[in-house]
């Protein structure tokens, strides 16, 4: 079982564009049309799959909403932080 991170941990360590927000982290990514977004919830549902961390992923008009957290830890790890950076790099 991964570590639950403490509010300044995540602070300091979670990716530009990412936010905390209670025992979550969070980014929006835009795009210029519906289906880039589409395609793009895509790849993160393919690289969370391998990682085997499902995030929640909300898809919007010209924006999707990634939000992450360790349910059975209860809270933020190193998991989140790491998958954030890989959804970062499909962005």
């Amino acid at each position: 079982m991964a570590e639950v991170l403490d509010a300044d941990e995540v602070d300091n360590r979670v990716p530009e564009g990412w936010e905390r927000e209670d025992d979550e982290i969070v980014r929006v990514y835009e795009f210029d049309d519906y289906l880039k977004g589409v395609s793009f919830a895509q790849s993160v549902g393919e690289v969370a799959e391998e990682e085997f961390h499902h995030p929640t992923i909300t898809i919007r008009y010209e924006e999707v909403e990634v939000r992450l957290t360790s349910h059975e830890e209860g809270g933020i790890t190193e998991k989140d932080i790491r998958l954030a950076g890989l959804f970062d790099d499909e962005f």
